[in-house]
């Protein structure tokens, strides 16, 4: 069947679904990349979604970007906090309900977030800066010519594991157990995946805690240091917290910094490899590499999803959703709005305000790592572009089969000889 009989089929399906059972957070919609029709629809005939039965339970789904702003903004009616659900669609068992600060409300949210910001301070990235561009240059100098590899483990995964590694003072030769960590902590244990149940997800986790704990004994008994272990170990608001909070706090960190680039990193080459008027435009004129980085992290949308729980009823919308509700934010939604972004399913590199978007979300839980993660993209775009007349892209990627991460497993390149 040709590419467009099968969006139409596709479409058809969508439009022949009743609106109150369109569910958008079925995995396989996400490994499909066909959860795009569905979203439309609800942005134009449901932008405040009630879906019934799902396999998370009902939840409420906003869609539309000023809708989501206003969510995301009122933290007095629609709560982060981990006891009540936290952050995601998912309602994690009791043992994985970790407690970190982008899953509590203020005050302590913001003490908590407050140690960490120094790690990304515009001062620390300046003085990261020539670390991973020098960083940046080994990774591409040493990849194949002319032959098939793949992007995300050689490249993303690489670059951002790295700097995670740096970030965290964390033995560089194991670095790897970091995206490990990040990629077990947001995975749904099912049948057919590397995690069968909930236990085994604790287990991983515990390794996770165990490796850092020996890390905060270190740190917590020699003078500060700028990483990030020392800085929650010596801090006020953070030198107590119970090993389940510290656990938290590190998988936040962990999947922050690993995702959110990672995956940006990969959607950047794919979309240009779908654009490749734009993948010119960018070659004769690399001053356009900043614009392009954020269009790449709108255009992507590397977190697909925020969640929060009402604290009280409250008419949203026309709707009323009430105490208790499980509320989330499309922000892969929001970054499509079209009464917001012009021509939002394009990738255009010279928009002209290309961020204007919502991929970092907003108010008091914007990403604390965002300049961070934009800088990486910046510096490989930089030296790629020194280096590689084009990059191409070979085959489709895999993708990840889960509506928060929204992510690639593979991307298969080739550059040419």
């Amino acid at each position: 069947m040709a590419d467009g009989a099968v969006a139409q089929t596709a479409t058809d399906r969508v439009r022949s679904t009743p609106l109150a059972e369109i569910d958008v957070s079925q995995p396989e919609l996400w490994r499909t990349d066909s959860h795009w029709p569905y979203f439309e629809r609800l942005r134009r005939e449901d932008p405040v979604h009630y879906c019934r039965e799902s396999q998370y339970g009902p939840y409420w789904s906003i869609t539309k970007y000023n809708d989501i702003m206003a969510v995301d903004t009122n933290h007095q009616v629609f709560s982060s906090e981990a006891a009540l659900g936290g952050i995601v669609i998912v309602d994690p068992a009791t043992p994985l309900r970790l407690p970190m600060f982008i899953a509590m409300d203020p005050p302590k949210h913001d003490a908590q977030r407050k140690v960490v910001s120094p790690a990304v301070s515009p001062f620390n990235l300046q003085r990261m800066e020539p670390i991973i561009r020098e960083r940046a240059a080994k990774i591409l100098d040493e990849l194949p010519r002319g032959e098939t590899f793949d992007w995300v483990d050689r490249v993303s995964i690489e670059l951002t594991t790295q700097m995670l590694a740096t970030l965290f003072d964390f033995p560089f030769e194991q670095r790897r157990k970091l995206t490990y960590w990040s990629d077990m902590a947001t995975m749904e244990p099912g049948p057919d995946m590397p995690l069968k149940n909930d236990e085994e997800k604790l287990a991983v986790l515990m390794e996770c805690l165990g490796a850092f704990t020996e890390l905060w004994n270190e740190r917590v008994n020699a003078p500060p240091t700028g990483d990030l272990v020392s800085l929650l170990a010596h801090n006020e608001a953070t030198r107590n917290m119970s090993p389940e909070e510290y656990l938290g706090n590190l998988i936040l960190l962990i999947v922050g910094g690993n995702d959110t680039t990672r995956n940006s990193i990969s959607g950047s080459l794919y979309a240009l490899s779908k654009n490749p008027d734009q993948y010119q435009k960018l070659r004769d004129n690399p001053a356009l590499i900043p614009s392009m980085v954020s269009e790449a992290i709108r255009w992507q949308t590397p977190l697909a999803h925020m969640r929060r729980t009402a604290l009280e009823d409250i008419e949203f919308g026309g709707k009323l959703i009430k105490k208790g509700d499980k509320v989330v934010m499309w922000y892969v939604s929001g970054n499509r709005d079209d009464e917001v972004i012009d021509n939002p399913n394009a990738f255009i590199i010279d928009r002209e305000r290309p961020r204007q978007h919502m991929s970092f979300g907003y108010g008091i839980h914007r990403c604390v790592g965002n300049r961070l993660a934009e800088l990486q993209l910046k510096i490989i775009w930089e030296e790629i572009l020194k280096r590689f007349p084009v990059i191409e892209v070979v085959g489709e990627p895999e993708r990840t089969p889960a509506s928060f991460v929204k992510g690639y497993l593979n991307l298969p390149v080739r550059i040419p000889v």
